[in-house]
């Protein structure tokens, strides 16, 4: 067959990937002549392995009908099918993952894609649709009749969702554990008000970017829903910290990332009195003074980090170290606030510290450095870099008593366990 039967070769962007197509028997062609060939769009579904998402379509000589092959459009989402290796359809559970890889306006397709897949997966227990920004409401209507199975929902920067979206979920999923809604920029508090009254089993929530919340759709999600142990509100600038009021003791993990809490919000955010983990790196401060002090009340904190918080002051850091004996791993990066008082209260009264940064305390001396020797009996790792008090004197004679002590001069911004283990099914 002639190559004008084939038409149009792509020749243009001819490289080593090209070649090494050539070699597994692929050529890229810009269009095909509808004359000769008859394209016939094919979906396999089931079952998928991680791999770029293309439509496909198989083309057939008109003239004599035999198959000369297939075509592939460019990939647009990355999806994901993994049934159980138990073959009891009772015990099944499927995963699936449809992540956006470029911009696209196919998402009507990506929704009738879910529809599909939930019309035949009766045991299916998780969902992720990240990256699908553009995907609307209307995408989740067949949550409301084959949702039920679902314990695992993640519209991770869907910002196209809104509470008619999750309208949709509550009716449809009352059996979610787990939901992501990071950077879903138009759910307000009236959503998380529906979803809290029908998914009363959620165990872990991102509304990291939720910048329509406040306190009163936290507080809704904490009054409705008594087994929630970790939540996400990073930089929802609009959430003090009292919708926290009376949080159930199961709330163990919580990420306020660049927040604005005030001192009773903190007060608040803690009295559940079962927080172990607490992330507040770079908390903002509307009245520019110091509200950490209230972090002392967290008496199972194990993991701290306060990364950035300018606002911090000696009088705060000696509140905490005394008032959270358990403290395993604590981040006091870039807190210039913190002077010999408060490096000789955590040197003290955190017996129990294991990992220390202090990565660019500007007020940290080798006096400090020696209150930190003195105590801190268990310390295994210091971050410490940019320093400018310290001296080499004073590192070495840090050395020379703790010599078991790690000194890493790498900036960690993350610490402790990661919070994401807690939105993955068990």
């Amino acid at each position: 067959m002639s190559q004008p039967d084939v038409v149009y070769r792509s020749t243009s962007d001819v490289g080593s990937s090209y070649q090494k197509s050539l070699k597994k028997g692929l050529i890229s062609f810009i269009s095909v002549d509808l004359s000769r060939f008859t394209q016939v769009d094919e979906i396999s579904c089931f079952p998928l392995t991680w791999r770029s998402y293309r439509p496909k379509t198989k083309l057939l000589c008109r003239k004599c009908g035999a198959s000369i092959g297939y075509g592939y459009g460019e990939p647009a989402v990355l999806c994901s099918f993994d049934p159980a290796s138990s073959s009891s359809s009772t015990s099944q559970k499927y995963l699936i993952k449809i992540q956006a890889l470029q911009p696209s306006d196919v998402y009507k397709e990506y929704a009738d894609c879910l529809s599909k897949f939930l019309a035949h997966s009766p045991y299916l227990e998780l969902v992720s649709l990240a990256g699908l920004t553009e995907l609307p409401d209307a995408a989740l209507c067949e949550l409301r009749i084959s949702g039920t199975s679902l314990r695992s929902l993640s519209f991770y920067c869907c910002s196209g969702i809104t509470d008619d979206g999750l309208e949709q979920v509550s009716t449809g999923c009352p059996n979610l554990v787990s939901l992501e809604l990071y950077r879903c920029f138009n759910v307000t508090d009236h959503g998380l008000e529906i979803l809290s009254k029908s998914c009363n089993a959620l165990k872990s929530l991102n509304l990291g970017y939720c910048v329509a919340i406040s306190d009163r759709g936290i507080g809704a999600i904490f009054r409705n829903c008594p087994n929630i142990c970790a939540i996400i509100i990073a930089y929802c600038r609009g959430v003090s910290g009292v919708g926290f009021r009376g949080c159930p003791s199961t709330l163990s993990h919580l990420e306020a990332e660049s927040c604005m809490l005030s001192r009773d919000g903190l007060l608040d955010v803690v009295s559940g009195g079962g927080l172990e983990y607490l992330n507040l790196y770079n908390l903002r401060s509307s009245t520019g003074l110091d509200v950490l002090d209230r972090v002392g009340y967290a008496k199972k904190l194990r993991f701290l980090n306060l990364r950035m918080c300018r606002y911090l002051t000696d009088d705060s850091v000696a509140a905490i170290a005394s008032g959270c004996p358990l403290i395993e791993e604590w981040s006091l990066a870039v807190c210039h606030g913190v002077r010999l008082p408060g490096w000789s209260a955590i040197g003290l009264f955190c017996n129990k510290l294991k990992i220390l940064h202090v990565n660019r305390c500007r007020n940290i001396c080798d006096q400090s450095l020696q209150a930190l020797r003195d105590g801190c009996v268990y310390l295994e790792v210091l971050h410490i870099h940019g320093c400018g008090k310290i001296t080499n004197n004073g590192l070495a004679s840090f050395s020379i008593v703790r010599p078991n002590v790690k000194q890493r001069v790498d900036e960690v911004m993350s610490i402790g366990p990661s919070i994401e283990d807690l939105f993955r099914l068990q």
